[in-house]
């Protein structure tokens, strides 16, 4: 039975940076529009020209282009999970996540 646990465990520990991150005081779920990043569960409020606003969405995940959070109210790319670091390994190349 103990085995069986620690299985389930470490399939399920790596994918709890997936699971949405709950703030106190968030209304707003993906998808939703947004004026300012902290009404987000996700805590990214992302401009998106193409659909004239603003929307709550997911966090960036490994190896997806980041930048650091902001004071700023709306986002142009999303920080990263939890657990990720938005760096850039190379000058040339944009900021990424990766695991540190």
């Amino acid at each position: 039975m103990a085995v069986a646990l620690a299985i389930l465990a470490a399939m399920l520990l790596p994918c709890w940076g997936a699971f949405p991150q709950f703030k106190k005081g968030s209304t707003k779920m993906n998808g939703a529009r947004c004026s300012h990043h902290s009404e987000c569960y996700s805590d990214c409020c992302l401009i998106n020209l193409d659909h004239g606003g603003a929307f709550c969405v997911p966090r960036a995940r490994i190896t997806m282009m980041c930048l650091p959070q902001t004071k700023g109210a709306i986002n142009i790319i999303c920080p990263c999970q939890v657990g990720l670091s938005c760096i850039h390994k190379d000058p040339v190349c944009t900021r990424r996540c990766h695991l540190i």
